[in-house]
Order: structure tokens, then sequence, then C-alpha cells
């Protein structure tokens, strides 16, 4: 089976994140496609983080208990039957790239599980890495890059 990806039509790869996605613009979430979901899997997680904010990791957005047939997560997505994890603002919602300075990368973080998580939408990404640690199947990740410049 191929390896499991996430990509977005809105920017590939290690590109250029548009503004509407960010705090410069509508500060809606990209679609995002899941692809090659291992069978076996439970449910999927998504965090999406900036490890170059100047205090350490930035978690934009968490998310846990996807479905594993979901194929896509549109643009300012609201899904239901999900847990929306608590952000580094500390709300329950996506919150797009805002660098203080510089370019930062936004890396958009896919894990397939073998099981649905009993976590309430309080936890932090911290908790969801320990309670995720044992059930990971497979990891994709899509990276993006911003600057406000």
């Amino acid at each position: 089976m191929e390896k499991m990806r996430v990509t977005s039509p809105a920017f590939q790869d290690n590109g250029r994140i548009p503004a509407r996605y960010t705090c410069d613009g509508d500060n809606m979430n990209p679609e995002l496609r899941f692809e090659n979901v291992p069978a076996g899997t439970k449910s999927l997680a998504l965090v999406m983080e900036d490890p170059d904010a100047p205090n350490g990791l930035w978690v934009h957005w968490i998310l846990w208990n996807i479905g594993p047939r979901v194929t896509t997560l549109v643009e300012q997505a609201e899904p239901r039957e999900v847990v929306i994890g608590k952000n580094s603002w500390g709300h329950n919602q996506y919150g797009g790239p805002c660098p203080p300075s510089g370019s930062h990368r936004y890396i958009f973080r896919l894990y397939a599980l073998d099981t649905t998580l009993d976590l309430a939408g309080t936890a932090s990404k911290g908790q969801l890495d320990v309670v995720m640690q044992d059930h990971i199947l497979a990891e994709a990740s899509l990276t993006g890059i911003y600057s406000a410049e």
C-alpha cells in the first residue's frame, strides 16, 4: 500500500500558505485531503504547529476522532463528530499562521490511529501526544511557509 499523505489544493508541500488562511486574511483553515489511510484505522488526528515560534512550539489547531473514511477537511471546516482541542491561544478552533517576524514553517501532521480517543476538548497537544503514543499506525505531514513581510 502507498504511504499515507496529507495534501492541500491551496499550497504545495514546502510552499507558501496563501494569506487568506492566516491572521492577515480570513484566518480560516485551508482544504486538506487525506490519502492512503491504512486498513485498520479507527480514527485520525490532525495537528497544525509552528516549530519556529519564538517561545518554542506553537499549536495552531488540533483535532481528533476524525472518521477513518474522511478524505477531505473542507476550507473553513467546522467538522461535527470530531473533537477540537485547545490550541496555544487556549481556543478550540483553528488559528492561522501569524508570525511575529520572519518566515515560519507550519506543519500539518496527520495520524492514523488504531483506536478512537477518550479525550475531552479541554486537552492540549501534550495530552493528545500521550494518549496517541501507542496507537499510531501511520503518519503524514504537509508543511507550509508563511511570513508577514
